[in-house]
């Protein structure tokens, strides 16, 4: 089963058309998505939701282009990506998405300031632009001052500051998030929405959460449910 999400006029930053992702462990095979078919509007908080299992970080994965799809087609940011090659591949990933954990994912050994300028680094940006829009980042998200801490000297909330601030400093078209407020307690957590929603707001940037967070839930525009690998529903709760 797929729900086919029709945006007349309107350019999806996503736009899957019966994909599918088969895995298989030893002899078995497991189908974690199931010919699923949606676009994703743009400029908007989209949520993919579903119980543990469900397949959503998988297909959260298809979209980052972290992994490919066993069958369909699969476009991201107006790009046909599974007709790239891997090189291709990595670079568009690099250079048009951004990716927030709620692992954090930070590199112990360097600095705020350091792992915020990473992404920059692979882009091949010049020294002074790296420096200038980390420092730039790093005061959008209120971490000037722990800007030479590592991780180990920060909050949850301050790692997941620098993990948002990261995920924007190359102006990246479209953000994915997985489960990022998880490992947060619920004030904390409500901040990191606020901050990424006016980040959104700001940069006009897309993002894609994949959660079950009734907190972050609350905040979507779009919400995409997900049972067993199959889209089952699509809400739209502002209309573009």
């Amino acid at each position: 089963m797929s729900l086919d999400t029709n945006y007349e006029g309107r350019n999806p930053v996503v736009r899957l058309e019966r994909v599918a992702k088969t895995y298989k462990i030893g002899k078995l095979e497991v189908a974690a998505v199931k010919g699923i078919t949606l676009d994703i509007p743009a400029h908007r908080f989209s949520m993919i939701v579903g119980p543990s299992g469900s397949g959503k970080s998988t297909l959260l994965n298809l979209i980052g282009c972290i992994d490919k799809p066993s069958s369909g087609h699969v476009e991201v940011c107006g790009e046909s990506v599974g007709e790239l090659s891997d090189n291709a591949v990595t670079d568009f990933r690099a250079r048009n998405i951004g990716f927030i954990f709620q692992s954090f994912n930070l590199v112990p050994v360097l600095t705020a300031h350091e792992n915020v300028e990473y992404p920059l680094l692979l882009v091949g940006a010049p020294l002074a632009e790296r420096r200038r829009r980390t420092i730039e980042m790093l005061a959008a998200v209120g971490l000037t001052e722990q800007a030479n801490q590592r991780p180990n000297e920060l909050s949850g909330g301050q790692k997941q500051r620098v993990a948002i601030a990261r995920a924007l400093v190359k102006g990246a078209q479209l953000i994915l998030a997985d489960e990022p407020t998880a490992n947060l307690d619920t004030q904390t957590g409500a901040s990191i929405i606020n901050l990424m929603r006016q980040a959104q707001n700001k940069f006009n940037t897309s993002f894609i959460f994949s959660t079950h967070d009734p907190q972050l839930m609350s905040h979507a525009d779009e919400i995409f449910s997900i049972r067993d690998g199959e889209l089952v529903k699509h809400e739209a709760r502002r209309s573009t």
